[in-house]
């Protein structure tokens, strides 16, 4: 059985945790039944010194989960449609976060297809932010539940090592376009990169997870 990622584990530089949650397991439980999907494409995000974060400006309702502990689920809307989900990572206090941007389905690959109808493969069931949410079925409200946490409704499990990992720029980020903090494996389900020139509504930078589905 696989083991629990812990909290100190993912108490690190955002960069070292993106690299550590590929090929883990993020698990979901519902009254539906469970889903698990393996981490092929992820995107590191840090605090006050990365423009492209949600926390570069501070704290805020909105963001608060983002600055720990590390472990919990930070979950937001995004583009009035999507959730989009990221493992917060550091120490409490001190804010960054890892976007989980692509998977593969490994558990409950009925239900998933379920939840995602229109996926014309297995491999585009979670490829990418949005549908990867939609598979576990994750919504707001799930942000803030501990992710080390044994009996948490949506759990991460270590996966086996992974020895290749590539690196390039963010997706869909207005700023610090270039910063190569995503990481992917080889995978069919890693998502289709698109440059980002997005701003928010109030013209402040988009962030940790601009990217769409």
């Amino acid at each position: 059985m696989a083991r629990q990622l812990t909290e100190g584990e993912l108490a690190v530089d955002p960069v070292d945790a993106a690299r550590l949650l590929l090929g883990s397991v993020i698990e979901s439980t519902t009254p539906e039944g469970v889903v698990g999907v393996r981490i092929v494409e992820v995107e590191a995000y840090r605090g006050g010194d990365d423009p492209a974060s949600h926390c570069y400006r501070g704290r805020t309702p909105r963001n608060d989960v983002m600055f720990g502990p590390a472990g919990r689920l930070y979950v937001y809307f995004v583009y009035g449609m999507h959730f989009c989900a990221n493992v917060v990572s550091l120490t409490d206090g001190v804010p960054g976060a890892v976007l989980l941007r692509a998977g593969e389905v490994v558990t409950g690959v009925e239900l998933a297809g379920r939840r995602r109808p229109t996926a014309r493969s297995r491999a585009e069931l979670a490829k990418g932010p949005a549908r990867l949410t939609s598979v576990l079925g994750l919504d707001r409200a799930h942000n803030g539940i501990d992710l080390t946490a044994p009996d948490a409704s949506v759990r991460l499990l270590a996966g086996d090592p992974v020895t290749e990992v590539r690196t390039g720029p963010r997706v869909g980020v207005a700023v610090a376009v270039d910063v190569p903090w995503r990481f992917w494996v080889d995978s069919p389900a890693v998502s289709t990169y698109r440059r980002g020139t997005r701003r928010t509504r109030n013209g402040a930078p988009g962030g940790t997870g601009g990217g769409t589905a």
